[in-house]
């Protein structure tokens, strides 16, 4: 296993990062220990979470994935061999995440409650990232990535969402933050506003990348080569898609989409011939196509870590072990080659 620099700082990450939104739902507490400790085994220290899962959001399971992660903590006693990550809501309809039943956004007080609940939940006094899961800001997001509609003037500042996440790593509940779902502008404005202020630099940004979604190709992979905070790139398969598990309108049973029918970025016009295109390749270098698919986010110079999700141990393995598959410069050549023709199908 590969370990990258977080960001500035002096954590080192593995370059797989063991993405968790399914426990709790999808998966059982003992199904979540056995994958950490899976994850563990094959040098994996970096786990991804987020005070909202599992997915869907729902009211019934919010926070039980943090919980889940807890008691594994507890019964381990290895919160030192993990690099831990979070996430507080942004902007959203969602009212069931506090206690006085107010809408989900990034101010102070509904900040300073969702991290004091998730240490609760994760039974640790300290976060290693703490992410703003997406922007505060009224916007287009998932699946409108490639243009920006206008609707408000109504946000909470930058520079005043970042005094509060100053406060949080002055008491030692967070050491580093990061972003999610962020756009080039609002990474940049982040960083202005930490560096003429004084206030605690991003270190990262998660944000979706995949074969058939490199938007963040697009104008924040430069920000880091020249400010150094890294993508953490989740839905490396499109949630499920790249697997080629739902191609030609196949719904397996227990898979995400027909259990919640909400995957919809990943069926837009061109994305099946996209996918079997790279269907194709991988059968071409027999390779599976879930490792084609992993390790060639993985391997991007802009990637600080994959973020892998499985809600079976054999998924997860195939994920994990996509770190061995050689991604020649042929190969390369070759998807380059399909995404000139199918460029960001599922934007």
């Amino acid at each position: 296993m590969e370990y990258r620099t977080l960001g500035h700082t002096d954590i080192k990450v593995s370059s797989i990062c063991l993405g968790t939104m399914t426990w709790g739902q999808q998966n059982t507490e003992a199904e979540g220990h056995e994958q950490i400790d899976y994850a563990l085994a094959m040098g994996i220290n970096f786990l991804d979470t987020a005070e909202m899962y599992a997915v869907p959001p729902k009211a019934e399971t919010q926070g039980s994935t943090e919980r889940i992660i807890g008691t594994w903590l507890e019964k381990s006693g290895k919160r030192d061999d993990i690099i831990l990550a979070t996430k507080v809501a942004g902007r959203a309809d969602f009212d069931w995440m506090r206690d006085d039943g107010a809408k989900a956004q990034q101010t102070r007080p509904q900040i300073e409650e969702a991290i004091n609940k998730s240490l609760t939940r994760l039974k640790t006094d300290y976060i290693d990232l703490y992410q703003l899961h997406w922007p505060d800001r009224p916007m287009k997001l998932f699946g409108s990535n490639f243009s920006y509609t206008h609707i408000s003037d109504e946000i909470n500042r930058i520079e005043d969402i970042l005094e509060v996440l100053g406060d949080l790593q002055k008491s030692g509940k967070v050491r580093h933050f990061g972003l999610s779902n962020e756009t080039p502008w609002g990474i940049m404005k982040f960083l202005h506003h930490a560096e003429i202020k004084g206030l605690p630099r991003m270190v990262s940004v998660q944000n979706a990348y995949n074969l058939i979604n490199r938007v963040y190709e697009m104008g924040s992979s430069e920000i880091y080569f020249h400010e150094n905070v890294g993508l953490l790139a989740y839905s490396p398969l499109a949630q499920g898609y790249l697997s080629g598990k739902y191609q030609n309108g196949a719904l397996p049973k227990g898979s995400r989409k027909e259990l919640f029918n909400r995957l919809q970025r990943y069926e837009t016009p061109g994305a099946d011939n996209a996918i079997e295109s790279y269907l194709a390749i991988a059968k071409k270098y027999g390779i599976d196509v879930s490792q084609l698919a992993n390790q060639f986010v993985t391997t991007r110079p802009f990637v600080t870590s994959n973020i892998i999700g499985a809600t079976t141990m054999a998924q997860l393995k195939l994920a994990v072990t996509s770190v061995d598959v050689d991604l020649t410069d042929e190969i390369v050549a070759e998807i380059e080659a399909v995404h000139a023709r199918a460029p960001n199908v599922c934007p």
